[in-house]
This record gives structure tokens, C-alpha cells and sequence, in this order.
């Protein structure tokens, strides 16, 4: 299936540049055609750039001030410490804290070095463990991945245009091969535009790499980076697992390029968002709200999934306890005064596996805890509803809706001729 729908990705973009964009396309590609240099991958502040097979210079992460981090004690009474691998972790780095030292900090280069060794002394039945769960252990250290293509100028201002606030950013999870899916979002919700009372919507998409045996659409997502300015890609292998870096490196770049966002919504590319009932929700807020906003739908009480075929498996020698509550990953919204905290206290929290129950984690770490709101539907609305307009009208997000539906759904709920 996914050879499939990366077969379609490929055909979609060459379809796309060869009829309306050859040109561009062909002197991006051949313009040091005459001057050969070394491919190397950097991010400039004032282009896009690709990936290199040889030198990388990598992104400099914030420096976390060390003193500024603390750790509420309610993380400590939800996550029991005992013996499992990652409670170890958690306690040790907490000690660690305590002395003035933070437990992991931003290396890529060397953070594979031994640990394949440690965790065989660490965790009795680690080759047990599936192939890409032992793959994530191993990455476990590795938080500042090379930045292969960037938009640096995401949130600066046009010349033609003295509204320069970012409102709302849209932090869009795909993959390199969906490009149907993002181009339904930005022809729908995530439509960069100005909303009504001047709100300010940005959007980005937040990608891996697939392997290397996989089709290369490296120079597809060149293309499609420099021509709608919203594709962010680093260099790590796209996986489920992968997810909790990724947010990790969302939350990077964000602090460098939209240090002044008010919200952010962190969510897939096959979810439906009412924009405007969004932005209604968001300007309704009291000030108080709006500074600590982690609002989706809450997932309360949560315990690991200890079933080796379920998506969420987690074994009990790696984490054993329950979850923090947490909003579900699908889609949720967090207020921009918590992304520094948040990424700060990451370097204390270790990874975990799950994106959305490791958010819950740092959340819970900062004494933030999730709000429910019933408009967020990360697990869809009735059978019977899911043809029903109107019953789109009044929520804010749906989860898993195909590019084709997501399209007819904008179209419906904005139809002047829909009466609710």
C-alpha cells in the first residue's frame, strides 16, 4: 500500500512541475551545472536546502539553562520508580537535575555510540523486543537531528503586509509520499491566510526520510518545499516511533523561527480542523487560559498496550505504570508560551515511544494538565453522523477523513446554501 501511494506522490509531482512549473524546476536543478561543488546539507537563513550524501552542518539547538528547568512533583506521583527501564531513566535524570545537571542533551553525531551495549546490560530481554522498538531504544540519546530542508522566513512578514503575528501555526505530521493529503489541507483548512479581526494562520509539515531502498523523492520535495514555502524535513528515518523526535524537532525550530506564536496545533495530515471554529474557540479564551492552553481530546486513564501486535505496544521492562493524561495526538492545540518550557523540560523527561503520551509526560512535568474539549473528535462522531454537515459545522477537529472527504467536508460547512 505504500509503495502505492508513493507511486501516486511521484506521479502527482511530476505532473504537476512538468506542465506548470518546468522552468523553475529545471534552473533550480541545473544552475551550478558548469561548477560542480560538494553537496553538503546547511540551512541558510534566506533559502530552502536538501539533503547531502557527505558533509552536514548541523542545527544549533537553544541552550537550556539548566537553572530555569524543575520538574512538578506530580510527575512523580503518576509514574511510579521501580525497576522497568525507562522509570530508571526518568528517576536517575531527576537526581541528576537535582545536582545542577541535565540528563540528555542535544548531540546527533556521537549519541549511537554504546548504547546497544547498555541497553543489553540495562534491559534482561532486549532482543525480545521488536525490531523497531529496539531500533528507538538505540536512538534514544539522539534529539538534534541535521535539518534538511527549512523555511526560515515562515514567520516573517511581507513587505505589502504589516501583520507579522502568527496566530496560529499549524505543525502538520506527514510523510514524504503524502502529497495528495497536504495539498487537501492547504487547499482547505490549513489554507495560510488572514482571518477575519486579523488572525494570522501559518502552516508547516513536519517529515522523516524514508529508507534508502525506498523510491527517492528528494527532488519532488525540493520542488514542493520551494514552491508552497510549508515542507520541513529532517534527517531521520520516518517510523511511528520516530514521532516523539520529530515533535522534539518541531519544538526547535519553532523557538528559532515563530518565537512569538500564540498557538500551536500539533496534529496528522488526515484530520479535518473547522478553522474558523478553531479560531472562535482560541480568541474566547481568558487570558489565564490562553498562557496554559493543552486543550484536545483527553485521554484520562491510560495504561500500556502490553499486546506485541498492537500499534502501542510498550513491554513491561521498559515502562511499567500508568500514562499522565493526555490529549490525543490527532490533533490538539497548545498555547506558544508553553513550547520553550516544554522543550526545555525534554531534556530531563526521556524519550518515550508514543508522541502524544510523551507530550502528556512534559505536560505533566510542568504541572499542565490537559483540557478536554468535546469538539475535538480524534475518534470520529457516530456512523450515522459522519454524512451529516451540520454535525461537521459545530466541531473543531475529525480524525482519519480521506483528501477527497476532507475537500466535500470544507466545501459543505462553508456552502451558503447549508442551513443548520
Amino acid at each position: 500500500m505504500r509503495c502505492i501511494q508513493t507511486f501516486s506522490a511521484v506521479v502527482l509531482l511530476l505532473t504537476l512541475f512538468m506542465i506548470l512549473f518546468s522552468t523553475l524546476y529545471l534552473e533550480t536543478t541545473y544552475s551550478h551545472k558548469d561548477e560542480p561543488k560538494p553537496l553538503s546539507v546547511q540551512v541558510h537563513d534566506s533559502d530552502v536546502t536538501m539533503q547531502s550524501s557527505e558533509k552536514k552542518r548541523f542545527v544549533q539547538p537553544h541552550p537550556v539553562d539548566v537553572l530555569n528547568v524543575s520538574v512538578f512533583e506530580g510527575l512523580r506521583q503518576t509514574i511510579p520508580q521501580n525497576g522497568a527501564y525507562w522509570n530508571r531513566l526518568l528517576y536517575s535524570a531527576l537526581r541528576n537535575l537535582e545536582q545542577g545537571k541535565l540528563a540528555f542533551r542535544d548531540d546527533w553525531s556521537h549519541c549511537r555510540g554504546m548504547n546497544r551495549e547498555l541497553l543489553l546490560t540495562n534491559v534482561n530481554d532486549f532482543t525480545s523486543y521488536p525490531v523497531l522498538f529496539q531500533d528507538f531504544l538505540q536512538g534514544m540519546n539522539c534529539r538534534t537531528s541535521p535539518l534538511l530542508i527549512n523555511q526560515p522566513n515562515k514567520c516573517s512578514s511581507s513587505e505589502e503586509d504589516g501583520n507579522n503575528q502568527t496566530f496560529l501555526l499549524f505543525a502538520i505530521k506527514s510523510t514524504p509520499g503524502n502529497f495528495e493529503q497536504r495539498q487537501a489541507v492547504r487547499e482547505t483548512w490549513g489554507k495560510e491566510r488572514v482571518y477575519q479581526g486579523g488572525l494570522r494562520v501559518r502552516t508547516v509539515f513536519l517529515l522523516g526520510t524514508y529508507p534508502l531502498d525506498a523510491i527517492d523523492l528528494s527532488p519532488m520535495l525540493s520542488f514542493e518545499a520551494k514552491y508552497f514555502g510549508d515542507v520541513l524535513q529532517w534527517d531521520f528515518q520516518e517510523s511511528f516511533l520516530n514521532l516523539t523526535l520529530k515533535g522534539n524537532m518541531f519544538l526547535q525550530w519553532t523557538l528559532k523561527v515563530c518565537p512569538s506564536v500564540s498557538f500551536v496545533f500539533n496534529g496528522d495530515d488526515d484530520v479535518f480542523v473547522n478553522t474558523p471554529a478553531l479560531l472562535s474557540y482560541l480568541q474566547s479564551l481568558q487570558a489565564s487560559q490562553a498562557s496554559h492552553l493543552y486543550v484536545g481530546h483527553t485521554i484520562s486513564t491510560a495504561y500500556p498496550h502490553r499486546d506485541t501486535d498492537n500499534k502501542y505496544y510498550i513491554p513491561l521492562s521498559f515502562f511499567d505504570g500508568p500514562y499522565p493524561a493526555y490529549a490525543g495526538g490527532g490533533g490538539f492545540i497548545i498555547s506558544g508560551v508553553l513550547l520553550q518550557p516544554l522543550y526545555s523540560v525534554s531534556h530531563v523527561i526521556p524519550f518515550f515511544p508514543i508522541d502524544d503520551v510523551y507530550t502528556g509526560m512534559c505536560a505533566k512535568a510542568l504541572g499542565v494538565s490537559p483540557e478536554a474539549h468535546a469538539s475535538f473528535r480524534t475518534f470520529d462522531v457516530r456512523e450515522q453522523d459522519r454524512g451529516n454537515l451540520c454535525v461537521h459545522k459545530d466541531i473543531i477537529l475529525i480524525h482519519q477523513r480521506s483528501p477527497v472527504q476532507i475537500k466535500k467536508l470544507w466545501k459543505g460547512i462553508h456552502s451558503p446554501l447549508l442551513t443548520c
